[in-house]
């Protein structure tokens, strides 16, 4: 897919700073931006290593301001926004275009006939980021002037410098940063270049972003050194920001290998010829992390987001099968879900995966019941029963502490039907609680919750015919729940309530999680929990209250708690996030939904085609987290999510590939 812009958005500042780019290192750190320069977010940087990976993520490089002198002309190729509102220099007006090479962000800057061009990437497994510049054209030598400002704060924060000195130190070939005597040296390098280091602060950088979601809108950078060269039409000079002292200086090597390392994700998946399924599967591989520990040196896990999110259980399980199994990786798959059967506990998963030396957090009732249909999603790939011997007993536990009861009340009820909920505890994935204030309690038997408990009921079934093991007991379970299931059929309104025995009864809110009775099981010998005229009647009335461009409405827009626009504050962006935010990773169900109803494949793939568009907004190649409700539905959140990604991939596999 060609994402390519030129000066109609490189030169216009509003559209130009509202797409950000993303590069990661597969260790949780990552490098992004906006493709004007404009630093719009505290979460803005060219390195944000990760230094406990893949977490205690800390802003190293900031940005780089280059200067270029040609033909006696000065020409600025970088832009800043000030506190005060000033935009100085105006750099963007100087990008040619901008485009991705897989997921290598590239401007070319015109400077009168010189075209130069600048490439960032990060290498793979180290926390290191590369930018390389290359004089493409022109009819004498210029002179390129960096001025390479750095941080070292978590990437949550914002800095105000006051009395703050780094140390910097010369090195062959560049600079040592140390913030202060504990923090941990970093590098600045390059073997072109020659360096004059620099000691002072630049005051006042304006957050636009931050300001918008109701936080602290400024920030201080050090500018610690500058570095010149002089270059001829045809070379190149490469920067290198790094926490290893001994990263390699070979900018056009290091570049190929990010060649090399995308083309391999791509053979991996040579059948898949959409552009932007290809856009996709490349995305998929950012999300993917090392996450290793003493039981498993080699872990790896999903960051649910970013900016800002870590892996959590949930978010893992929902998009493994589109991130690792839809793109021909299963060997991410086992060990994903092998790192993730170690924090097994009460019959839970844990929300926020730990670190090694933290509690973790198991205030979710269905991550662990996701995990039952990512372990289906891998052995349907990979027919590995070595695995499923290993788990079965881990998820009989489950099973079983469910059926007793576990944590935040959450048993099997009388009707057989999963209950889960306390006061001041928010259990399913509509989780936005400021405070004491929880915005959607969803308290009682939430719908999605019991479809899940169903489909992970049929799927111990699947696992123990497998295997050879006596399933009596779970064909009884699953029997019994199907027969309770129907309590949530509302006859008039002809679609099913949210949630049954709340502590306000039951809850008709039109919501989009009752998509799943139609979804799921994905096993086709499985009775469906929804007859064939509800299934459509569910889907119809799901596609006419909440489908949009980009996904579901979280709440359909005639409700009295609706909110179509997400923005402000804590208090108003949480409760806005359940309340009517379109979220992106719900049109993979719903597309499965209608698939399995209507049975047309162009109809269906017509759903996810909107998706196609978008990767040309929000950030460059990659599915935002979420929209806002009300036209023209602005990407917000997390501008690239985890799950938002795995689950069009996932669908447009199921839809497209009839070998998936």
């Amino acid at each position: 897919m060609t994402l390519n812009y030129g000066r109609e958005i490189c030169g216009n500042l509003s559209t130009a700073q509202s797409r950000e780019w993303l590069i990661t290192n597969g260790i949780g750190g990552y490098g992004c931006g906006t493709i004007s320069g404009v630093i719009t977010r505290c979460y803005h940087g060219l390195l944000i290593a990760a230094l406990n990976p893949p977490l205690k993520r800390t802003l190293l490089l900031s940005k780089l301001d280059e200067t270029i002198q040609y033909d006696y002309q000065t020409y600025s190729c970088f832009t800043n926004r000030w506190f005060d509102g000033t935009i100085s220099p105006q750099g963007y007006l100087n990008i040619e275009s901008f485009r991705l090479e897989g997921t290598i962000p590239v401007w070319t800057f015109a400077c009168g006939d010189a075209l130069i061009e600048k490439r960032i990437w990060m290498q793979q497994g180290e926390n290191t980021t590369y930018t390389r510049y290359t004089f493409k054209r022109g009819s004498k030598s210029l002179q390129l002037s960096i001025k390479a400002l750095v941080n070292y704060r978590d990437h949550h924060g914002t800095t105000q410098s006051g009395q703050w000195k780094m140390s910097v130190e010369e090195v062959p070939k560049g600079l040592c940063v140390s913030a202060y005597p504990e923090a941990i040296p970093f590098y600045l390098r390059s073997r072109e270049a020659e360096v004059t280091l620099n000691y002072h602060w630049h005051l006042g950088y304006d957050l636009a972003m931050e300001r918008y979601r109701g936080l602290w809108d400024r920030d201080d950078h050090y500018n610690a050194a500058t570095f010149n060269q002089t270059l001829e039409p045809g070379e190149s000079l490469t920067i290198v920001a790094s926490t290893n002292q001994k990263s390699s200086l070979n900018g056009k090597q290091a570049l190929q290998q990010r060649y090399e390392y995308e083309e391999g994700l791509l053979k991996r998946c040579s059948h898949f010829s959409v552009p932007w399924i290809k856009q996709l599967l490349l995305a998929a591989d950012q999300f993917i992390v090392d996450r290793t520990s003493t039981h498993n040196p080699d872990g790896k896990t999903i960051i649910a987001g970013y900016p800002w999110f870590a892996d959590w259980g949930r978010d893992t399980m929902i998009a493994l099968p589109g991130l690792t199994i839809a793109t021909n990786r299963p060997d991410i798959a086992h060990n994903i879900l092998s790192t993730f059967s170690k924090y097994l506990d009460g019959g839970m998963l844990p929300n926020v995966f730990p670190d090694d030396d933290q509690t973790p957090q198991y205030n979710t009732v269905d991550a662990i019941l996701w995990y039952f249909e990512a372990i289906r999603a891998y052995y349907s790939l990979t027919k590995d029963v070595t695995l499923l011997k290993y788990l079965y007993p881990l998820l009989q536990d489950v099973i079983q502490s469910y059926r007793e009861g576990t944590r935040y009340n959450i048993h099997l009820d009388s009707d057989h039907l999963i209950y889960a909920g306390q006061e001041g505890t928010q259990l399913t994935w509509m989780d936005a609680k400021v405070g004491d204030w929880v915005v959607t309690p969803r308290h009682g038997k939430p719908i999605e919750v019991n479809v899940l408990w169903y489909n992970a009921l049929t799927i111990m079934i699947e696992i123990g015919d497998i295997l050879g093991q006596p399933t009596g007991e779970y064909k009884t379970m699953a029997r019994d729940t199907h027969a309770g299931f129907q309590r949530y059929w509302h006859p008039s309104l002809k679609y099913c309530h949210d949630v049954l025995d709340s502590p306000n009864g039951h809850d008709k809110s039109m919501r989009p999680n009752q998509i799943f009775a139609v979804s799921l099981p994905k096993n086709k010998t499985t009775q469906s929990l929804l007859k064939p005229e509800q299934q459509k009647s569910v889907v119809d009335t799901v596609a006419k209250m909440l489908i949009t461009s980009h996904g579901l409405r979280s709440l359909c827009t005639t409700h009295h708690q609706y909110r179509g626009r997400y923005g402000g504050d804590q208090v108003s962006r949480d409760g806005s996030y359940h309340q009517g935010t379109v979220w992106a990773w719900l049109i993979g169900p719903f597309v499965e939904a209608h698939f399995r109803v209507y049975g047309d494949r162009t109809l269906a793939n017509s759903f996810l085609e909107p998706m196609a568009n978008h990767l040309n907004d929000g950030c460059v190649g990659s599915i935002s987290e979420i929209f806002d409700g009300d036209a023209p539905m602005i990407p917000r959140g997390c501008f690239a999510q985890a799950w938002s990604v795995g689950e069009v991939l996932r669908v447009w596999a199921k839809i497209n590939e009839p070998s998936y």
